[in-house]
């Protein structure tokens, strides 16, 4: 696993806004790598209650973590949890908006940074589709936003998609790209706005497919996930990896392409739907395609 980047800071002050899964651990990270870390989030204690969940998931599935377990409390306390965003954002060079995959909610959002981010902030979202173009509008500096989309970094994914709007400068985008190497992660840079970026729009295709043999009654969910181990030797398959990322989230991010394309292909199946309206939403609801902290997937016979 990759440690503290040698790499020079190019910021100093560091801002996320939404301490969902990701958003929690981008700012540990951050703080990691030496950044001053200020985090905001409406929910009382939502840094702190995301902070076990997501320690308790990784324990249950023996997962050797990025930041050392020895290392989670002192990361912890380096970030500050500011209940004001005015605050939050006051003095950020840098600030990376976290919250759920909707556009309308992210245009809010971006709405209320704008308005007490300084001038010179460069404004980013870690939207896992949304490309930024979509944002520039409500940021009060179009030439100074990017998207900067995470993985499951604390897992080690350590690869990072890096794009630019319709009239970002090209010192913005360096700065981003920049920034993704001081915390020690790859950046994968996307040259012209492409809807997915790099690597998510390649993780897109596979959700789609999978999505669709399952939602259609063509193969289980669970043999569709041992093939994807057997021929990986990956620990999960696609359908643990999208309990991981949040199956409301997972039904958000294929609309974006849906409602892009139109074609029903892209349309996410009827059946994930009705999971989400029975509240099975992955891990962070303790039951989606399998059931936490114990799923079926990291059993010894699962693969066998």
């Amino acid at each position: 696993m990759p440690k503290k980047s040698s790499t020079p800071l190019p910021l100093k002050r560091f801002a996320v806004v939404g301490t969902g899964i990701q958003g929690t651990q981008i700012a540990m990270i951050a703080a990691r790598a030496g950044y001053e870390v200020a985090v905001y989030d409406p929910r009382p204690g939502a840094f702190r209650q995301t902070f076990e969940k997501l320690r308790a998931d990784l324990k249950a599935k023996k997962v050797k973590p990025l930041i050392p377990w020895n290392r989670w409390e002192e990361c912890a306390r380096k970030v500050r949890h500011l209940r004001d965003l005015d605050k939050a954002v006051a003095r950020a060079e840098l600030v990376l908006e976290a919250v759920p995959e909707n556009l309308e909610l992210k245009k809010e959002v971006w709405r209320e940074i704008a308005a007490k981010a300084p001038p010179g902030a460069i404004l980013a979202t870690n939207s896992s589709s949304i490309p930024v173009s979509r944002l520039e509008g409500e940021s009060g500096r179009p030439e100074r936003v990017l998207n900067i989309h995470f993985y499951f970094p604390m897992q080690g994914v350590t690869m990072v998609d890096v794009m630019g709007g319709s009239r970002t400068l090209p010192e913005v985008l360096e700065t981003g790209i920049a920034w993704v190497r001081s915390i020690g992660f790859v950046p994968l840079t996307v040259n012209k706005e492409l809807l997915g970026f790099c690597f998510n729009r390649v993780w897109r295709a596979v959700k789609r497919e999978v999505l669709f043999m399952w939602g259609n009654g063509y193969v289980d969910f669970q043999d569709i996930d041992r093939a994807w181990m057997i021929f990986t030797g990956m620990k999960e398959g696609p359908f643990a990896l999208m309990d991981k990322v949040g199956l409301d989230v997972i039904w958000d991010i294929e609309m974006v392409y849906y409602n892009e394309s139109r074609d029903p292909k892209d349309h996410p199946p009827q059946a994930l739907k009705e999971m989400i309206a029975r509240g099975e939403l992955g891990v962070k609801s303790g039951k989606g395609f399998y059931t936490y902290p114990d799923p079926a997937f990291l059993r010894p016979d699962f693969i066998r």
